[in-house]
């Protein structure tokens, strides 16, 4: 047992990234002598963030399809045969127990051919509308691990294991104070804060949205952690550089300390971003991203705006919206607590746990 070896398969972006490592890490305190291999694309974030996290990654020379430039696909087919040659040969040398999917452009080759060849596979779907690669390959895949209720629609019902998202152990088991957090941003004690995430590019309508009505923050007694992602970063720490009740950057590098500080934010929908908000109980105004994959987004925050977990904007109204939502929401004590409550009531901290229990046992069954 204490021989075995994993691959992990996937990333492209934080929300795959993170939980990936958070199984890695269960893995590993698991199965303390386990052999743990990734797989990702190369020049994707994966190929930095994993070894950063102290594991071996090796990269495949794979895109995913181009939907804003037909021309751009031209070597893709080509790519993806490289890839799959890369795949046999990694596979076959390292010789896995079993592979796990956590999405991105690398799960689906890896998958495939560790099926083809009867190595146990497991997928990890963090949204409620599951990725057409994902359910491809589900039907396939040893179990299917899932964040929410409903995805007999995408999955035989039989595979699917309910476990949540895994978080980071720095969020999942935060042990930071608000006074820390606020202390850490240079912010004031006796005011309520907003933070606004809009993941690691950055969030266009949000960003434009706050820029418009800066104004209102402190006139509303509000202040703000504003995460402008990396893309016209430059433009909006412009527009907040004098403003003492404003902390901007591109991004923010301890979460922990931005959600301890925070009574409200302003996020995306993807997986992640919502259940790292679940686990922190923090009140939600979601604004989705409208080009996501068969608008999964939408589909996440609406799970929680029906639970009256959190709030939604569309993107298309945000400009209008979102500002005076927000104010009215910090006014709103009763409200809070109630989207408080029943985020937490929604919070799974030990995914990473309970994922790996299931793998451990299915390889022994």
């Amino acid at each position: 047992m204490s021989e075995l070896k994993f691959i992990i398969a996937g990333g492209g972006t934080g929300g795959h990234i993170f939980p990936a490592i958070a199984i890695a890490n269960a893995l590993k305190q698991q199965l303390p002598n386990a052999q743990i291999l990734f797989i990702g694309a190369k020049g994707k974030m994966e190929m930095e963030k994993i070894p950063q996290a102290g594991f071996e990654i090796k990269g495949l020379d794979i895109a995913g399809f181009d939907r804003s430039s037909l021309i751009k696909n031209i070597g893709l087919p080509f790519k993806l045969i490289k890839s799959f040659i890369q795949v046999r040969s990694i596979i076959n040398a390292f010789k896995p127990n079993a592979v796990i999917g956590v999405g991105g452009y690398a799960t689906f080759p890896v998958l495939k051919y560790a099926q083809t060849k009867g190595i146990p596979t497991f997928i990890h779907e963090s949204n409620s509308f599951a990725g057409k690669a994902n359910i491809m390959l589900g039907k396939n895949a040893t179990k299917i691990f899932v964040a929410s209720e409903g995805m007999e629609k995408f999955f035989a019902a039989n595979k699917i294991v309910i476990t949540g998202n895994p978080v980071r152990k720095s969020i999942a088991q935060m042990n930071v104070t608000k006074a820390d957090g606020l202390q850490f941003f240079k912010l004031n004690e006796n005011k309520k804060t907003v933070l606004v995430v809009g993941g690691s590019l950055g969030a266009k309508s949000i960003n434009e949205a706050i820029a418009l009505h800066i104004d209102a923050f402190e006139q509303n007694n509000l202040q703000l952690i504003w995460q402008t992602g990396k893309t016209t970063a430059a433009t909006f720490k412009a527009i907040a550089q004098h403003k003492k009740n404003i902390w901007c950057n591109d991004f923010i590098t301890q979460m922990e300390m931005a959600y301890a500080a925070t009574d409200i934010v302003i996020s995306r929908a993807g997986a992640m971003a919502v259940t790292e908000l679940c686990v922190t109980a923090k009140p939600t105004v979601f604004v989705p991203f409208p080009f996501a994959a068969e608008d999964h987004q939408t589909v996440n925050a609406k799970y929680l705006v029906d639970k009256n977990a959190a709030l939604m904007i569309a993107d298309c109204e945000v400009k209008e919206k979102l500002v005076a939502t927000v104010i009215e929401l910090s006014n709103n004590e009763e409200q809070q607590k109630i989207f408080k409550q029943n985020m937490l009531s929604l919070a799974i901290k030990n995914a990473d746990e309970r994922i790996v229990k299931e793998i451990i046992a299915s390889i022994h069954e």
